[in-house]
Order: structure tokens, then sequence, then C-alpha cells
């Protein structure tokens, strides 16, 4: 996703937690959801934290539970989840805004999310009995790397599209005046971080647990390398693609349908062909998908229009690709019952639906004060 043009309008209300900039002197934070005395916060402070609570927990209400990974039934376990996926989208989201930029800031982090959570953290990419399950020994296997091609790329489809990015694009949607500054002042980014730490340590002590795998020190520096490398790329970047004076954007409609095209084209084979001979094919499926996807993005946000729906509408592509795929999906979790999972995908589904609807009328009222 691009940045595109950017208006008065998203330079206006202040950050959330903590003492952000703008603060009047003297003003002290207090407990979310109370001011400094104890009393209850004004709807003001409340309204500052409601997009910081909207992506602590959609970020995983996306990631995990709309493509049904995980059953309806674990809702009450969100907070859990939300550790290490709503608490690195809010530092992904902060970290890009608070310098001044934008979406080619904030993919190039999330893919650095994506590799120390399925890496370091969880040990994925290189445990070959993962839940009981071996995903790393098919056709695209490296034995240098420990770890197979195929289900890099698939982590990093998964995060930095709908763990990540997914849910920031919507819930900045639903607040457009403060879609490009911070949410969170200093205590609320430390916070955060915590909070992000602990559930890195969680999901690391509970896996190990189970598991009794750590892997080999070279490969976790190997990792450590490489997200590095994608930190320090994610802020060299160009911040903000140079407007185009000719042609004007496309509808949102069809900017929408090409992200659902595009990846329900990737989806679709992932859910539905298990053959072998698929995994090389997959992976050269993949890489020509994000290729074609960034450079007609990058060209589409550049023209002139361009606007709060047409970013809303790679996001709700995408999303809606989750809706249609939960269903030939199957919970990673042994011993689900089939009637359980189709609940689980029909309510999660109808409930992204309407939070989209929500948000498409947030965007369409943003569109129409700026005259696009």
């Amino acid at each position: 996703m691009s940045e595109g043009h950017h208006s008065a309008t998203d330079e206006t209300l202040p950050p959330g937690i903590g003492a952000p900039p703008g603060t009047p002197t003297g003003e002290r934070p207090g407990r979310p959801g109370h001011a400094a005395s104890g009393k209850p916060a004004p709807a003001g402070t409340l309204r500052r934290l409601a997009p910081v609570a909207g992506l602590f927990f959609l970020a995983p209400l996306v990631g995990e539970f709309l493509l049904g990974n995980v059953p309806i039934t674990l809702l009450p376990a969100l907070p859990f989840f939300a550790l290490l996926y709503g608490g690195g989208a809010l530092l992904i989201r902060e970290a890009a805004r608070r310098a001044g930029r934008g979406w080619p800031t904030m993919v190039p982090l999330a893919a650095a999310y994506a590799l120390f959570e399925e890496g370091p953290v969880d040990q994925l990419l290189w445990n070959d009995s993962y839940a009981g399950h071996d995903y790393l020994h098919g056709v695209s296997y490296v034995p240098a790397l420990g770890t197979s091609v195929e289900v890099v790329q698939t982590v990093l489809a998964l995060h930095v599209v709908w763990s990540m990015c997914v849910p920031i694009a919507i819930v900045e949607t639903f607040v457009p005046r403060r879609r490009t500054t911070p949410w969170l002042g200093r205590l609320g980014l430390t916070v955060t971080a915590a909070v992000f730490a602990s559930g890195a340590v969680v999901v690391f002590l509970g896996n190990y647990a189970e598991a009794h795998f750590v892997a080999p020190p070279a490969q976790e520096i190997e990792a450590a390398v490489v997200i590095l490398g994608l930190v320090v790329l994610a802020f060299r970047l160009p911040s903000r693609p140079v407007p185009e004076a000719g042609a004007p954007a496309p509808s949102p409609a069809l900017v929408g349908a090409a992200a659902l095209l595009v990846t329900s084209a990737w989806w679709g084979p992932a859910v539905l062909v298990t053959a072998d001979w698929y995994d090389w094919a997959g992976i050269a499926l993949w890489f020509l998908l994000v290729v074609a996807g960034v450079l007609i993005v990058h060209r589409w946000s550049r023209r002139r229009g361009w606007g709060a729906r047409h970013r809303f509408a790679l996001a709700a592509g995408a999303a809606l690709t989750y809706v249609w795929a939960a269903f030939p999906n199957r919970p990673e979790a042994d011993g689900v019952p089939p009637s359980l999972d189709l609940t689980g995908n029909v309510v999660l589904g109808a409930a992204a639906v309407v939070v989209l609807i929500l948000a498409w009328r947030v965007a369409a009222r943003s569109d129409a004060a700026e005259g696009k």
C-alpha cells in the first residue's frame, strides 16, 4: 500500500497516551480512561485512546481469527494474542508516523515483524515438528538456511498484508484527521514496547515448554541480520510518492476489486492445492503478484484524486480474501468440530463485512470533505 497525497486534515489532532506534543503545560497523564485526578476522563481522552485499542485488538482478530486459524471459542484469549500482534502493529505504525513516514516504511517494518515472530519468537521457521507438523521439508527446503522458501514467503504474506497492514489501514480510516499523526505519547509508547516484549517472551517460553526446540545460533544470527536490514531499509526508502499531474486515479471499486483478485490469486492455490510440485510454482506466483501489486499501487497512488476510499479499498479487498479463505482453511488446533469452524467463519466474516461497511462510510465522508 502506498501513502498517496496528504491534506491539511491529516495533521490536526494530537496523539493519545502519555504527554503528547501539544499537551498544555501542567497537564499530567493518568490511567487510561481516567484523568490525573482519578476522575473519569473526558470524552476527548477516550476518543484519543479509541484507535489505539482498536488496532491493538483488530490485529489479532484479522491475523488469527478471521482466517479461521483459531476457533471462535478462543475469543476470550484475544488479549493474549494481542500482546504480540497488537503491540507489534502499534509499534510499526507509531515508528512510521513519528518519523513523518507512511506505507513505504510500514511494509518493511511489517516484514521484520513477520520474521521476528516466526523466527526467534516461536521458531516456526526452523522447527520441523512445529505443533506436531513438519512444514519445512518440502521441495523448497534449503539445507544451508535450515528452512523452507515456501514457509518464509507464506509467513511474509500472512503477517505483512493481513496481520499488520490491513488492520492499520482499517483503523486509520476510522480517524481521518489523525491518520498520519502519532497516537501514543512517550508513556504510551514505552508501555506498548513492554507489552510487545512480554508477548514475545510468553510465546517463546510457551513454545519451548511444548517443543523443547531452539534453533542453532547461526540461524538466529542470520535472522537477526535480515530483520535489522529490513528496519534500516524501512527508514531509507522514499517516504512519499511524487504525485503525477496526469490521469485521474481509478475508481475505489476497481482498486478494491484488484486487491481482492491479487490476494485471492495467491490464497486460492495456497489453500486448495496440496501437491508438492506446487511449492516452487506457488513461490514464483507469490513473487510475481508482489512485484505487480507494488508497481500498480505505486502508480495508482500518485494519480490525481487518490484518497481515503482508495487506501481503504486496498485493505478491504485483502480482508475479504481472508473472509472466503477461512472456509476451506482448517484451524491449526486438532479436534475442532467442522460445525464450530463453520459457525466461527460465518460470525467473524459477517462482523468483518459490517466493520468494512462502517469504515467505507467514514472514508467516503473524508473524501467528500476534501472534494475527491
